[in-house]
C-alpha cells in the first residue's frame, strides 16, 4: 500500500511550511499579491494548508461548492490563477517534492480553474 503524499511529505506541519512559503511569493506578485492586502494571512495559510493537505491525501477535504462560494467575490482571472498556480509549482519544488508529486498536486488545482475563475476578460 502506497502512502498518501500528505504523508510522504510530513503532514500539516510540512505542508504548512510549503503554503507560507508560497504565500510569501503570492503577496510579492504584481498580479496576485493585491488579492492578499486586506487579508488575514495567518488564517488564509491555515486554509490553504488544509486545502493542499486535503489534494495530497489529508484528512482535511473541501467541496466544489466551498470552493466556489470562497472565491466567488474575488473577481479571479485567468491570469491571476496562473500566476497562482506557477508560484505553487515553483513553491513545490524549492521544498524537493519528487515531479511526481508536483503534477498530482498541479492537477488537482488545474482542474478546479473553472471554479475560481470568475471573471472572464473578452
Amino acid at each position: 500500500m502506497s502512502r498518501s503524499l500528505f504523508d510522504k511529505y510530513g503532514g500539516f506541519a510540512s505542508v504548512s511550511k510549503v503554503v507560507s512559503a508560497f504565500y510569501d511569493k503570492a503577496v510579492e506578485s504584481d498580479i496576485i499579491g493585491p488579492y492578499f492586502d486586506d487579508i488575514d494571512m495567518r488564517s488564509q495559510v491555515d486554509h490553504q494548508t488544509k486545502f493542499i493537505s486535503s489534494l495530497m491525501g489529508g484528512p482535511a477535504s473541501y467541496s466544489d461548492e466551498a470552493l466556489q462560494k470562497v472565491h466567488s467575490g474575488l473577481h479571479i482571472d485567468r491570469t491571476s490563477f496562473e500566476e497562482m498556480a506557477r508560484l505553487l509549482h515553483e513553491t513545490l519544488e524549492d521544498f524537493s517534492f519528487e515531479r511526481s508529486g508536483v503534477d498530482q498536486i498541479m492537477h488537482e488545482i488545474n482542474s478546479r480553474a473553472d471554479i475560481v475563475i470568475t471573471r472572464h476578460d473578452s
